[in-house]
């Protein structure tokens, strides 16, 4: 890990561009959702079983090739870089007592990848937490991670935005469909068909517009973006000349918009898979549940004691 930025990729794609192979998780928010828990834990390393949720998503980004991860961080939360740290004490007791499973969980997160850091020193909006990544990343593409959502191990999405970006050079987003109803939740594109040697990749569109929270009657779509992206270094020069918007903060959406007016193609994979939200308490929740339903230690026994719970009344009585 370092507070230093490494030298840029010379990873290639077929198509001559550049690949990119270097993440960026912002995750300086205040977490006001979590009061308190969040005044002295990060978000980020709520736990979902056993694993904090920041490990679920650099997992995602290491399965997808990338090895260097920046965390744009904030005031409070160095916690998130020490648990990607070593803990020679912590490994030393459990090697002593043999407990191998355990001793190779503790060291996984420290080699998974390349963990540096950078400082936001206030929460001014993603653009603006983006921006700082620039002298890290340097003249190369680039994925964004935001730090509340994962998906599925077994149904991945990276490695699909990183083959379209690297083949058209723009901005790559991710969708997925929501019901009409909760449009209003989410930010909504207007898409249209993508060109025809793009399809070979997923179920791939182009952007055509992006709308910030439209009521089901004004939204273009059912398509809603994903905090997946993949930018071309260009987005840093859009970024500065990107006027606060909503909320008076500097908005990743509007730069986007600036760089697509401008020519840059813009374009976006509608994921299918599994998407866990951690963002808000009821997402979180969800996701503790699935997960752990699905764990070869856990999931039998806790499904069996969750189907019984769900069954039981308010009194302790069992339903029929």
């Amino acid at each position: 890990m370092s507070e230093h930025s490494a030298n840029p990729s010379t990873a290639t794609a077929a198509t001559g561009r550049s690949r990119a192979v270097k993440a960026v998780i912002p995750a300086a928010g205040l977490a006001t959702r979590f009061l308190p828990a969040t005044k002295a834990v990060p978000k980020e390393l709520l736990p979902v079983v056993d694993r904090p949720v920041l490990q679920y998503i650099v997992e995602e980004a290491t399965q997808a090739g990338i090895g260097d991860v920046l965390l744009i961080t904030g005031r409070g939360k160095t916690s998130m870089v020490d648990h990607f740290d070593r803990r020679p004490d912590l490994e030393a007791r459990l090697e002593a007592k043999g407990d191998a499973e355990r001793l190779a969980a503790v060291r996984g997160p420290s080699e998974l990848a390349e963990i540096y850091t950078c400082r936001q020193p206030e929460q001014l909006g993603l653009g603006h937490a983006v921006g700082y990544a620039e002298s890290h990343v340097g003249d190369q593409p680039f994925a964004v991670l935001l730090g509340d959502e994962f998906v599925k191990p077994a149904e991945p999405l990276l490695p699909a935005m990183l083959e379209l970006q690297a083949r058209t050079g723009g901005v790559v987003l991710a969708f997925f469909e929501v019901d009409p109803a909760e449009t209003k939740r989410y930010g909504i594109a207007s898409v249209e068909p993508a060109e025809a040697e793009l399809t070979d990749i997923g179920e791939v569109v182009r952007v055509t517009g992006m709308v910030e929270k439209p009521k089901p009657e004004d939204a273009p779509s059912n398509l809603a973006v994903l905090g997946r992206y993949v930018l071309p270094a260009s987005i840093f020069d859009a970024i500065r000349r990107t006027e606060p918007g909503s909320g008076g903060e500097i908005q990743l959406t509007d730069a986007m918009e600036l760089l697509r007016n401008e020519g840059t193609p813009v374009h976006a994979i509608v994921y299918r898979g599994t998407r866990y939200d951690t963002g808000m308490p009821l997402g979180y929740l969800q996701t503790v549940v699935q997960i752990a339903a699905e764990r070869d230690d856990l999931g039998a026994e806790f499904r069996k004691w969750l189907a019984e719970f769900v069954n039981t009344d308010a009194s302790g009585v069992t339903g029929t």
